[in-house]
């Protein structure tokens, strides 16, 4: 299964590069990164499962 979604910061900023996360029920299940245009594609396997996306936050400063 191909999850596509586009990303936009009220800001305006642009969250390109941006490595992402899905989970399903709290588990990273999937990685992603953000293109230009905004969007991050994920493919993982279909289920059921509560679904949520993070940015990975090893890009943060410490």
């Amino acid at each position: 299964m191909t999850i596509k979604l586009k990303l936009e910061l009220a800001s305006g900023q642009s969250l390109k590069g941006a490595p992402l996360e899905l989970l399903a029920d709290g588990v990273a299940i999937a990685r992603a990164t953000v293109d230009k245009q905004g969007y991050a594609t994920f493919d993982a396997k279909p289920g059921s499962a509560r679904l949520v996306v993070r940015v990975d936050r090893t890009i943060l400063p410490a």
